[in-house]
């Protein structure tokens, strides 16, 4: 993406996912707003933005952190949410292992408390360890965490996947974590 779907890409992240309200934004109680609501109110608050570029922004970002609707009248942050909304998604059985990538200085911590969602609604996760070290390295020197996920589950934690393949629970406690190797 260019520099411009890039800050609009980290910027439609900010109001979808945390502070709707910025901008006078309504969404609904799974997280979707109107595009041509979120286009006008964008236009308003000095952000202009096309259809066309909204497109490239949802099509093109690597992360897909965002989802339009199967009627194409409204989108929404595939995950990340600080603020209230009930994604919809169906529990799902996780494979026997996930990864969390974070910052070194954090892991005393994580082993002392376990994996919390901080100011988000949930934990998220990755299926692999490349994708977990590359979100680690955002925060610092990276780390990356074994999440033993299939016996959390088995343990009666629920696990659900996100629009674009993230994996999110709500809190994974410090005996389902370990070191992960670069070969897990």
């Amino acid at each position: 993406m260019n520099s411009h779907l890039v800050k609009t890409s980290r910027y439609l992240s900010k109001i979808l996912r945390h502070q709707p309200q910025r901008i006078g934004l309504q969404l609904d109680a799974q997280g979707w707003a109107d595009i041509d609501e979120l286009l006008r109110l964008l236009t308003q608050h000095g952000r202009p933005l096309t259809r066309v570029e909204l497109e490239a922004v949802v099509r093109d970002n690597d992360k897909q952190r965002f989802k339009i609707s199967p009627d194409g009248q409204r989108i929404r942050a595939s995950q990340g949410h600080s603020i209230p909304v009930d994604l919809d998604l169906p529990p799902t059985p996780p494979p026997d292992t996930l990864f969390h990538g974070t910052a070194t200085h954090s892991t005393a911590a994580i082993f002392a408390e376990g994996l919390r969602p901080g100011t988000r609604r949930h934990v998220h996760l990755s299926r692999d360890y490349a994708t977990a070290m590359r979100v680690g390295a955002r925060h610092g020197e990276a780390v990356v965490l074994a999440v033993a996920s299939g016996a959390m589950h088995a343990a009666g934690h629920p696990f659900f996947v996100a629009d674009n393949g993230v994996w999110l629970t709500a809190h994974v406690p410090p005996r389902f974590l370990a070191p992960a190797m670069p070969t897990d």
